[in-house]
């Protein structure tokens, strides 16, 4: 019944009246554990979302998380749901090239209340909300990472906002974190030599003085080695807010590889980031 409405309705273009049947008829099939036909009439309603030009705006942002918010977490077709969901918003405004960040907010909070840190972690990175971030820093690293990890949650992720080039939810998200981190609240200077080489970066960040980046880096040479990754992420962040042109030597390797799928923007790489760290950024981000 709800497909052939659906099907009349978008055939008259009455948009609002196919959108409305969607919502209601997804949600009340998945309210009542029938995941994949509720699935089903959530994807037609992006699908309708996509069709009618409707903008990314608080309604459909909150209908796309409440009815992701009922579908069960094992459901087959969640992932595909939620990427159908980032691309609608990518194509309507698409300034935003990995996804529009309020909708990636959303996102971050379902998958933070369901205790599914990795995924939450990568979309809040494509969020602008720093003082949410840092709090799923927090509570991700005390009940999973090793206390000698604590500089390394929040310097991995500073830097890649800062390869995003949102550096002031860098900032927010740095402060919030060292301030209210049961394990540090303290203010600068650290105690940690990496916590001050990324408030150092942060304060050279505004003067944009490449000698203070470069001096930063080779007298904090032996903290950005703890993390192999992190001289990639300095290398960008070098060309991005420094003028620095690339490295001559390409990235090899595993971390070459990872480099690459940070900097994608296929689907496939996208799932996976969002099945593993939160890792990836893409290309066009970055240009």
């Amino acid at each position: 019944m709800y497909r052939t409405l659906y099907f009349r309705y978008n055939a008259q273009k009455k948009y609002e009246d196919a959108l409305e049947l969607l919502y209601t008829g997804s949600l009340t099939l998945l309210k009542h554990n029938q995941q994949s036909s509720g699935t089903d009439l959530a994807s037609l309603y992006i699908n309708t979302l996509q069709t009618s030009g409707s903008p990314v705006s608080d309604e459909p942002v909150s209908k796309i998380a409440n009815l992701f918010e009922c579908m069960e977490a094992d459901n087959p077709e969640r992932q595909t749901y939620l990427l159908e969901c980032i691309n609608w918003s990518i194509k309507v405004d698409p300034i935003y090239k990995s996804g529009h960040p309020v909708l990636h907010k959303k996102f971050g909070l379902i998958f933070w209340t369901e205790k599914n840190y990795a995924q939450a972690r990568y979309h809040f990175l494509h969020s602008t909300d720093g003082a949410s971030t840092a709090a799923l820093l927090i509570e991700y690293h005390v009940s999973q990472g090793f206390p000698t990890e604590v500089d390394l949650f929040i310097a991995q992720a500073v830097l890649q906002f800062l390869c995003l080039q949102n550096k002031d939810t860098a900032n927010v998200v740095f402060m919030k974190y060292t301030k209210e981190h049961p394990d540090l609240k303290e203010d600068p200077p650290f105690f940690k030599p990496l916590l001050n080489f990324i408030w150092f970066l942060l304060l050279a960040l505004e003067t944009g003085k490449v000698s203070v980046f470069t001096v930063l880096c080779e007298k904090y040479e032996t903290s950005i080695n703890r993390d192999p990754t992190y001289k990639e992420y300095l290398d960008r962040i070098g060309q991005l807010f420094f003028g620095l042109p690339p490295p001559k030597h390409s990235p090899h390797g595993m971390f070459g590889n990872i480099l690459q799928s940070l900097f994608s923007g296929d689907d496939s790489d996208l799932d996976s980031a969002m099945g593993s760290s939160g890792l990836e950024v893409t290309t066009e981000e970055l240009d």
